[in-house]
């Protein structure tokens, strides 16, 4: 079977033929050449109007690189030609298998954007042999299309979370689908302020944004102020995750500010390396930190007192009446307002302040989860990792988008991967 068929098969153009086929020797390697002639009697197409207009002249030969085969570089041949077009003028015609002046075939573009969803961007530019910047015109092509072709209605819940893309305070709001049957990101912004989180419901629309019946949030304050404004009549939850996180950050600080003070009284570092033995579960101790926590629960420390007023906490989210909940909540503040341990405090203050919130948890329970947001997170982490070196939020953007988004793909004839 010759090379031509398969093309036939696999890679149709409508009114070309695949001509000719040659193996030729370069200085990166062999190139399988593939010339391209325009089908007898047929007429070519109009880049501006799309409709098929009589020939004017033809212009020098164009390279385009297709998919390689066989680990060898493979380039399209072929003559372009100009119409005489009404409407349009004298322009260059259209061809199926490219777009404009891009020397990629779209094949090998989304062959290229297919394979950036399994392997960092850098790693697809070297075991095919193009450009990063070829890797990532392909990824922005595909999202570009999946965002002009995704469907937006019937989103019920919704989860809205940061990242930090960069050092310096620099940030993107993320917004998550999280509903049962659909797990997607929404959408991208910069900063996390009011005026860039507003930006998502001008994107969703005054209809869309009224048929959310679930938010899940952080306590960022512009986050709780668009909500409210934006989505009045959703019910809005605090994140079980970014709760305890925060309690997390509030024990890690008792735990360091008490660490230094003994050192500074010469008294035995008992709080060296016992970091992760207070901030992970019991049931994610290693052997070493299970041992580490038995001794370090014998002591009356600050820090102790702080890691048992969280883990008495852990049984807040095991409620199932709202009622029962509410009692907990102010029984478990005032015992910490009581603790004198200042960033347990200044949590127990935080709580109360956003009691009716956390207490929602109990009004969606079984209706969202909570978990998929910090699910999507992990593999939101996953993507930045993969995507070293991304010096623009655009990129970051596009390879969150590319990864999480969910987004839908033209048919192909046939996916070569």
């Amino acid at each position: 079977m010759q090379l031509k068929t398969i093309l036939n098969r696999v890679h149709p153009l409508k009114s070309f033929v695949y001509e000719q086929v040659r193996l030729v020797e370069e200085s990166g390697g062999p190139v399988i050449e593939i010339v391209i002639q325009p089908r007898a009697n047929s007429q070519p197409v109009c880049s501006g109007c799309g409709r098929k207009r009589r020939g004017y002249d033809r212009q020098s030969q164009r390279r385009f690189q297709f998919i390689p085969l066989w680990g060898m570089a493979v380039t399209f041949l072929y003559t372009m030609r100009r119409v005489d077009c009404p409407g349009c003028g004298v322009v260059v015609e259209m061809v199926p298998w490219a777009e404009g002046k891009n020397h990629l075939t779209i094949a090998y573009r989304w062959f290229l954007a297919t394979w950036a969803k399994r392997l960092s961007w850098k790693e697809v530019a070297e075991v095919f042999h193009t450009t990063w910047e070829n890797v990532f015109r392909s990824v922005k092509m595909a999202v570009t299309w999946g965002l002009e072709h995704r469907n937006l209605d019937g989103i019920k819940a919704i989860g809205v979370d940061e990242i930090q893309w960069h050092k310096g305070h620099k940030y993107l709001t993320l917004v998550y689908q999280i509903d049962d049957n659909v797990q997607r990101l929404l959408w991208v912004g910069e900063d996390r302020t009011t005026k860039s989180f507003l930006r998502f419901f001008r994107m969703l629309g005054k209809e869309r944004s009224a048929a959310i019946k679930y938010v899940c949030s952080d306590m960022w304050g512009p986050y709780l102020k668009v909500i409210a404004k934006k989505a009045s009549k959703a019910i809005h939850v605090l994140d079980r995750y970014h709760i305890m996180a925060k309690m997390n950050k509030a024990i890690d600080e008792v735990r360091a500010d008490e660490a230094k003070r003994l050192k500074q009284k010469g008294k035995t570092p008992v709080l060296k390396n016992s970091r992760w033995c207070l901030l992970k579960r019991p049931e994610n101790l290693t052997e070493k930190q299970t041992v580490k926590l038995s001794e370090l629960l014998k002591c009356n420390l600050k820090a102790v007192r702080a890691y048992l007023l969280r883990e008495d906490f852990q049984r807040f989210w095991e409620y199932r009446s709202p009622a029962w909940a509410e009692k907990f909540l102010k029984e478990w503040c005032t015992r910490t307002m009581r603790s004198k341990i200042e960033p347990m405090k200044k949590m127990a203050r935080t709580l109360r302040s956003h009691e009716g919130l956390i207490l929602n948890w109990f009004r969606a329970k079984g209706t969202m989860s909570s978990g998929v947001v910090e699910g999507l997170n992990n593999k939101v982490k996953l993507t930045m990792r993969k995507s070293y070196g991304f010096r623009t939020s655009e990129a970051i953007e596009l390879a969150l988008f590319h990864t999480l988004g969910a987004l839908p793909e033209p048919n192909h004839t046939h996916r070569f991967c």
